[in-house]
């Protein structure tokens, strides 16, 4: 019962760390959105601004490639406990995307250049990395888990006796 608990653990806390490197990353890739500092607080510079989008699709990108890519090491990985190690990717996942986007929209990473045409006397400022489509904080777990079970049975057909119903012996590879 232990190694299973170590086996989520870890699974865990490792796509949690990369969760914090992923906002940092999500920080210093993603366009601002520019505002104007008015006397009735910010508003957004320009309404046709492209830049919440980006936001949400390089977030998609980042953490949806991580998914992939954690979910495939894991099924390598774990050959001995693969529930918890599954359960892990779930947990871990909606974690690690939690914290990219905490981290993300609290730490700024590298130069933030924003353009947008002012009246004259009007403050524009860089706004914060928010996600203004939540739906994007499945990714992770989504494709982590999909790719971990789309590689389970695969592995599980190609050693499945029911492959062979007949007794028939199998094709040399």
């Amino acid at each position: 019962m232990t190694r299973e608990v170590r086996a989520f653990a870890v699974t865990v806390l490792a796509l949690a760390t990369l969760g914090a490197a992923a906002g940092l990353v999500w920080s210093g890739i993603t366009p601002r959105a520019p505002y104007q500092v008015t006397d009735q607080g910010t508003v957004l510079a320009d309404p046709s601004t492209q830049a919440l989008i980006a936001a949400d699709g390089w977030f998609a990108v980042i953490t949806g490639g991580l998914g992939l890519l954690c979910g495939g090491v894991a099924w390598f990985a774990a050959r001995r406990w693969m529930l918890p190690v599954l359960l892990g990717l779930c947990a871990g996942g909606i974690l690690g995307a939690m914290l990219t986007l905490w981290v993300g929209s609290t730490f700024t990473i590298g130069a933030v250049v924003v353009e947008a045409a002012a009246m004259p006397g009007v403050k524009v400022v860089p706004g914060a990395l928010k996600l203004t489509a939540s739906g994007v904080l499945v990714s992770w777990p989504l494709l982590a888990v999909g790719l971990f079970g789309f590689l389970e049975g695969m592995h599980g057909y190609r050693e499945s006796p029911l492959r062979h119903p007949y007794g028939d012996p199998p094709e040399p590879l």
